[in-house]
């Protein structure tokens, strides 16, 4: 059987009738969303009756999934669910095919680089591969770097819709790492509108002292991508003009990502607009 749960103007098809589909659906509808969201258009993009989807909504809040706004009306993700969302990108089954495609672009550009994503108000990095040279600033899997003076943060933030970013860095401090780390608000969107304009980002010294970083996102058929690829060098061997000339092994590195899990792109597209 199939339950059909509608979001937007097309359904979204859900095979199986178990209350665990059904969560595991709502939960799916309010994660394409970058905001909180009240039980009332919930239940119009879903369909099921407000009693029904207010225990759910319950159910899912109780198991640390959601979170209530300061008025406990409206819905967004909880900290359970993101980091869950984390994990699978840390840990997901393509990561020996991407780790190649990062080898292969260090053994290009002759420096380390790594595949980014935005987790929350900060950039997690999910791979590095380092360079060969003995001079290099060492960051693992793992490691967390600033949003707005990070190369990869910088490209995530261009691509946010001006209400995403406003919310976003109303709360996060443009702390000053080094004497480059841009501060203010309005410049900071102004270099925003040059990146999203020209399609990639530089961090030169903005984040650590002597380290110039360059991204680009790894494209997406449908939605906006969650994934940067960023070469990163000591400024002693590479400046910005020089970083530029990197840009098409940094294309032709994202432009591989993006073929290694086709199916993320093949997504219903109501679903990822919703």
């Amino acid at each position: 059987m199939k339950n059909t749960l509608k979001l937007s103007a097309a359904p979204v098809e859900i095979n199986g009738e178990t209350p665990t589909l059904r969560l595991f659906a709502l939960l799916e509808v309010i994660a394409a969303r970058d905001e909180f969201q009240s039980l009332q258009s919930l239940a119009e993009k879903t369909q099921i009756p407000k009693p029904s989807l207010h225990r759910m909504l319950q159910q899912l809040e109780t198991a640390g999934l959601l979170t209530r706004s300061a008025d406990n009306r409206h819905y967004a993700t909880g900290t359970r669910l993101r980091r869950l969302a984390q994990n699978l990108l840390l840990n997901d089954t393509f990561h020996g095919a991407r780790h190649g495609v990062l080898r292969a672009l260090v053994n290009e550009v002759g420096e380390s680089c790594n595949l980014t994503a935005l987790s929350g108000n900060e950039v997690i990095y999910l791979d590095r591969v380092e360079t060969p040279a003995p001079l290099r600033f060492y960051l693992h899997s793992g490691s967390r770097v600033p949003v707005h003076c990070s190369a990869s943060g910088k490209v995530f933030l261009a691509g946010m819709t001006p209400a995403q970013r406003q919310r976003l860095l109303a709360h996060v401090p443009l702390e000053a790492f080094t004497p480059k780390t841009l501060t203010d608000l309005s410049a900071l969107e102004e270099e925003l509108k040059a990146v999203k304009r020209q399609g990639f980002a530089v961090d030169n010294e903005e984040f650590l002292p002597g380290l110039l970083c360059v991204a680009v996102r790894v494209p997406q058929s449908a939605g906006r991508s969650n994934l940067c690829v960023a070469v990163q060098a000591p400024t002693m061997r590479l400046n910005a003009e020089q970083a530029l000339k990197l840009l098409p092994a940094l294309q032709r590195a994202a432009d591989a990502l993006s073929r290694i899990d086709p199916g993320a792109d093949q997504q219903p597209q109501n679903h990822q607009r919703a």
